[in-house]
């Protein structure tokens, strides 16, 4: 059976339930709710992401709103623990969900890589 998250662990601002509840409403009715995702790369050593989902499994952990569902499996939890995801639209086209609050992965950021941004590098 799949745990219930509370919003120590992870919090949608409202703009952010504003906008996944619209969402929810464009996408198929098999769509249970939208997993929240952790790869590993990139400077931070990790990356987020979203997409929709047509299970909860047994081991994910589920954010309840009204008309829609978050789901985090327990690996990329203990990943996302005080993080709050936000929706940001600047208006002229480019609107984005974002994640605040990301905790600092040891050994990770950027320069770790062996690249500076003060150069012009980063990481790839």
């Amino acid at each position: 059976m799949s745990a219930v998250l509370n919003e120590m662990e992870l919090t949608l601002t409202a703009p952010a339930q504003a906008k996944m509840a619209d969402l929810f409403e464009q996408v198929d009715d098999n769509v249970q709710g939208v997993r929240v995702f952790a790869t590993p790369g990139g400077c931070s050593g990790i990356s987020f992401g979203m997409t929709f989902t047509d299970a909860i499994n047994d081991d994910d952990g589920v954010l309840a709103f009204a008309g829609f569902k978050v789901v985090v499996d327990d690996g990329t939890l203990p990943y996302l623990r005080g993080v709050e995801i936000d929706f940001v639209d600047q208006g002229d086209g480019n609107a984005t969900f974002v994640f605040n609050n990301l905790p600092q992965v040891g050994g990770g950021g950027c320069g770790s890589c062996g690249s500076s941004s003060a150069s012009g590098g980063g990481c790839s």
